[in-house]
């Protein structure tokens, strides 16, 4: 009987199945975001040789939320080389250690090898990767180093050749005394790596990064890691890390921790969004399917069907009609996964080889979950017929109901309400964090439409038929009057249809205010006239800082870096951190950067000391003097005293962590730029002298300081938004096209009405392009009534004027695109249904 029902309505049922396929195909993709954050791991590549790996904990662990990250490379004690290589079933033990290296080929173009920030290693770990090829000697001193085969090609030289390298930014000349098979890489003297890598003194003095250990003939690795997790817990270091297996690709590179730790991020953020617009469409489009079965389901409650065994013939049969899409749904969600995994390695925010997991898992989560969607709002569409009398079920089959129901429009209105509340949040906190607010506030408000929405269409259009000239042609008197007469129907459209606008004002214009406000706060706080940099080198050579200096015309140089600082603390009873993109710099900063002081002095930012920006204070309840513990990038607790605070923490971080106590504590060790103030009147000067210097030094940039804030490239976090938008975006116009078309379907019985009292099929065709036009215009003023609000309240809070930045063209195309979607998913079906004749129509129904 189910799909007897179903018989007939074409267009509602393929409203539902399209709205079922993107909805699986978007929770799936979601679900393998997630579980790759959870399950992913890097391929071994370096450390493919060695059974057993030993290392820092690279994250900090929190008692209700997953584990912080940590983006530095923890050191481990060196003595554990030693004591683990002693232990039963070990062949051999090697500490390892990496630090910034790059090859200077011919012309003096730097030759990668590998990642530059730490592709040199001591000779011992070339065996690390597993057998490979030695053409030469292993390097016997301070002048030697090995050379990968690709490396040394691209290079273009041999063993025994001499060849520059930058190693932990000191240029020097060396011999080339072997080209090695296996991964990129440089390799040193072991005594040379632990000195350039800074291991012989200072905070990292007596440390490696890791231990690798190969397990003796016949030893099984899984038991060799737990005689050595054993020995470590009674050496009081049962905190550090015991890999084996694919886990050891983690601990090869940290930033694949990091990266899944951004995937499962990610996952959460849209999941809430995905999950919110998947269940609104799937309802609308249920919604619809069920209202044209109004007359049929009044029938059966007229003959003796009871409440309940209505709803289950309407659950039944659109959980039958939701199977079909699913399992190719699902496929297609396996495939978005792939593509969108592909886009976030291609824009840098994951490691190009950290691949997603795939299993049945997420698949099965999206059939479960949007079972339950289409079960529950298909209750929901049917709870009012189901429960009402038969004979008043009887006589509301051929209308709606008069009146939306006033709780209902009560409750919509309180989520407006609150929606512009949550707004405000910009004016308080001014940090990327608090943009959130702007979406979230949208989300909110575009539910509170949903629930309002037919009221204030019932209202609206009822204002605006009492308002109309006595000459008003009688498509229009009709076309409004539809929109009075049929609040729910309208109501739908121009909510789902206002969604699209919303989202698409809200996040779009949130990201680019975001951009523009760092910008503007990065331009107005550099006074610096030129910046040099050394990406391809893995930082700045550390000496030549002070021949800048010496240069013409030169007022000050300050070098900078950046770390992360999590700041540990209590919520709600629970231990938590709470990570800030900190700036590593030193007391000389204000000759370079204007930070927005607002209390204390920077120029103090020497030794243990941070810099806090105002929210951050604020959050944290901390004031200048104060000393916090913090944990800097590499895991390591330090006790610090706060010396100032500021207002410009978008362009630069919250935290500003002095060069004393970030030293040691950082991957490379090497700053990542050199702000550079020329004296007045000198700055052409000091461009001119930098241009020559910097020709000289490979790997070295030098360019404009202001003018590199503006042509920054955009965020990938932006790339990923926009994409994450556009597709959500499509599969909501879609489906809420096809609800178009479905309700516009089901409007044959009222078009004949009208064409038997002597309407012709133009009129008709006229009075639905204005019902089209009123649901468009409807649409576009709602999404930018809720949209505007917010919107506001960021560009006040962030640019300090009451509208958000973005391309003035954005709104327009919103506005033609639902216009568009309107007029064709409502046109096309009635010129389709006006095709045939009334009594045809009549005879059908009868």
């Amino acid at each position: 009987m189910s799909l007897l029902l179903a018989r007939g309505r074409l267009g509602a049922l393929v409203a539902i199945v399209c709205a079922v396929l993107g909805g699986s195909a978007f929770l799936t993709a979601t679900g393998v975001l997630a579980e790759s954050g959870l399950r992913s791991h890097l391929p071994v590549e370096r450390l493919a040789g060695a059974d057993v790996v030993v290392a820092a904990r690279q994250s900090v662990a929190q008692d209700e939320d997953l584990p912080e990250p940590l983006p530095e490379r923890a050191a481990v004690p060196a003595r554990l080389v030693a004591s683990l290589g002693a232990l039963p079933g070990v062949a051999s033990a090697i500490g390892d250690v990496s630090l910034p290296a790059a090859v200077v080929g011919p012309g003096g173009a730097v030759v990668g090898a590998g990642d530059p920030r730490t592709a040199g290693h001591g000779w011992s770990s070339r065996t690390l990767p597993g057998p490979g090829s030695l053409h030469g000697t292993p390097p016997a001193g301070p002048g030697d180093v090995a050379l990968d085969a690709a490396t040394a090609a691209r290079a273009g030289v041999r063993p025994g050749d001499r060849v520059t390298v930058v190693a932990a930014g000191r240029r020097n000349g060396y011999r080339v005394s072997a080209v090695v098979g296996g991964p990129a890489g440089v390799y040193f003297d072991d005594a040379v790596a632990a000195s350039l890598a800074g291991r012989d003194a200072g905070p990292k003095r007596g440390t490696v990064d890791l231990v690798a250990l190969r397990a003796a003939p016949g030893t099984d690795p899984g038991a060799l890691a737990a005689r050595v997790r054993s020995a470590l817990r009674a050496d009081g270091r049962g905190d550090l890390t015991v890999a084996a297996g694919g886990a050891r690709g983690d601990v090869e590179q940290p930033g694949g921790m990091t990266g899944r730790a951004l995937l499962f991020a990610l996952a959460g953020s849209i999941a809430g969004v995905v999950l919110m617009i998947v269940g609104f469409v799937v309802a609308g489009a249920l919604s619809v399917a069920i209202a044209g079965q109004r007359r049929d389901l009044a029938l059966l409650r007229a003959v003796g069907a009871t409440p309940r065994q209505v709803r289950r013939l309407i659950a039944t049969q659109t959980g039958v009609i939701a199977l079909f899409p699913l399992p190719f749904g699902v496929a297609l969600g396996y495939v978005l996964a792939g593509r969108f995994g592909g886009m976030l390695a291609g824009h840098g925010v994951l490691p190009g080889r950290l691949p997603l997991s795939w299993s049945p898992l997420p698949g099965l989560a999206a059939v479960l979950l949007l079972s339950a969607v289409v079960r529950v709002s298909a209750l929901a569409a049917a709870f009012r017929t189901s429960r009402m009398p038969a004979t008043e079920a009887v006589a509301e089959s051929r209308a709606e109901p008069r009146t939306p129901s006033a709780v209902r429009t009560r409750i919509g209105l309180l989520l407006i309400a609150g929606a512009m509340t949550l707004g405000a949040v910009p004016l308080f906190l001014r940090t990327a964090e608090a943009t959130v607010a702007t979406g979230s506030a949208s989300l909110l408000a575009v539910i509170g439409l949903g629930l309002a929405g037919p009221s204030l269409v019932r209202r609206g259009s009822g204002a605006l038929l009492r308002r109309l000239p006595p000459r008003t042609s009688p498509a229009t008197w009709l076309a409004v009057g539809n929109g009075h007469g049929y609040a729910l129907r309208v109501g739908g459209a121009v909510t789902a249809l206002g969604m699209a606008v919303a989202f698409t004002l809200s996040y779009a214009l949130t990201q680019t205010t975001l951009m523009t406000a760092t910008t503007h706060q990065a331009r107005a706080a550099t006074h610096a006239d030129v910046a040099v940099t050394a990406p391809a080198l893995g930082g700045v050579p550390a000496n030549l800082a002070g021949e800048i200096r010496t240069a013409p015309g030169v007022a000050a140089v300050v070098p900078v870096g950046t770390t992360t600082v999590l700041w540990p603390h209590r919520e709600d009873g629970a231990n938590a951190v709470a990570a800030y993109r900190a700036l590593v710099t030193g007391p000389d900063t204000p000759a370079v950067l204007d930070l927005g002081r607002r209390d204390g002095d920077l120029r103090r930012l020497s030794g243990a000391t941070i810099a806090v920006s105002r929210t951050t204070a604020f959050a944290r309840g901390a004031e200048v003097g104060d000393r916090v513990t913090v944990l800097l990038g590499d895991g390591t607790r330090a006790t610090a005293e706060i010396v100032a605070t500021y207002d410009r923490s978008l362009g630069f971080g919250d935290v500003v962590v002095s060069r004393d106590l970030a030293a040691g504590h950082t991957t490379t060790g090497l700053a990542d730029r050199l702000l550079v103030r020329a004296a007045p009147g000198r700055a052409e000067v000091v461009r001119r002298s930098l241009a020559a210097l910097t020709a000289r030094e490979p790997g070295v940039r030098a360019g404009d300081a202001r003018g590199a804030i503006e042509k920054a490239p955009t965020p990938p976090e932006v790339w990923v938004n926009v994409v994450v938008l556009a597709v959500l975006l499509g599969y909501v116009l879609l489906a809420v096209a096809n609800r178009l078309a479905a309700a516009a379907a089901q409007r044959r019985d009222e078009f004949t009405a009208l064409r038997l009292i002597g309407a012709t099929p133009r009129q008709i065709v006229g009075m639905v392009r204005r019902e089209a036009a009123l649901v468009a215009a409807a649409a576009v003023g709602a999404g930018v009534a809720l949209s505007a609000v917010p919107l506001a309240l960021l560009g006040a809070g962030f640019l300090g004027r009451p509208w958000a930045a973005g391309p003035i063209w954005l709104l327009p195309a919103a506005a033609a695109t639902v216009a568009l979607i309107a007029w064709l998913a409502t046109e096309l079906p009635v010129r389709g249904a006006l095709r045939a004749a009334p009594a045809n129509v009549l005879a059908q129904r009868s």
